[in-house]
């Protein structure tokens, strides 16, 4: 953790790794849901690095400004960020035949198992013991959904466990905001792919509402 970042009139209790862990991979999604997560366990002093596998998110212009946003925040808390690859291609291939599933569906599903198998890999190739992610802060997000792939994907290796911490609780879900304000983080108005960026164009079109505009929102 950078000494110079102060974590003032913090509240969350302070947090341990599952099954004596001694560090975590943090599978990012983007900033603003990280940034609750990130500074609590900054404040627990875990030895913790992000991990951004995002291979879902479209246009590539849309993939870069959160990368580059969570990569800032990394930086300014001292956390080490890897960048993994943007293999759209096999996310495409992954998700075929699911293409109008609804949010929250089969292909949300399949697009957590993608992800988070490359984070276990990771994890694995390079030693942590532990691995989490920042998806299920968001009040949009199934829990159960996300928590069942992350163990899925665990699985694979005796070695590795997933930490399924509830990371609402506490305030969490309020701080994520608040936290987002204060770094006036790029505030996406879509999940990420290029289906959830449809739907949600569509029910605005339906609700008399403007679409869209990428890259301009900040909190």
């Amino acid at each position: 953790m950078n000494d110079n970042f102060k974590l003032d009139n913090y509240t969350r209790p302070k947090l341990e790794l599952p099954n004596g862990a001694d560090n975590l991979l943090l599978h990012s999604c983007c900033a603003p849901c990280s940034g609750e997560i990130i500074e609590a366990i900054a404040a627990s002093k875990i030895k913790t690095t992000v991990f951004f596998y995002n291979p879902n998110i479209h246009p590539v212009d849309e993939y870069e400004i959160r990368k580059d946003e969570n990569r800032k925040f990394c930086e300014k808390i001292g956390f080490n960020c890897i960048d993994g690859d943007y293999d759209k291609d096999k996310w495409f291939k992954r998700i075929k035949g699911l293409e109008n599933e609804p949010e929250r569906g089969k292909r949300c599903t399949k697009c957590f198992d993608m992800r988070f198998e490359r984070s276990a890999l990771f994890a694995f190739e390079n030693r942590f013991r532990a691995f989490a992610t920042t998806l299920g802060i968001s009040r949009w997000k199934d829990m159960n959904q996300i928590n069942s792939s992350g163990h899925r994907a665990a699985s694979r290796y005796k070695e590795i466990i997933f930490w399924d911490l509830n990371w609402r609780k506490f305030g969490g879900s309020s701080r994520m905001i608040e936290i987002s304000k204060r770094e006036h983080f790029y505030q996406q108005e879509y999940c990420g792919c290029v289906y959830s960026l449809r739907d949600t164009n569509r029910w605005r079109r339906k609700n008399n509402k403007e679409r869209i505009i990428r890259g301009i929102k900040f909190y």
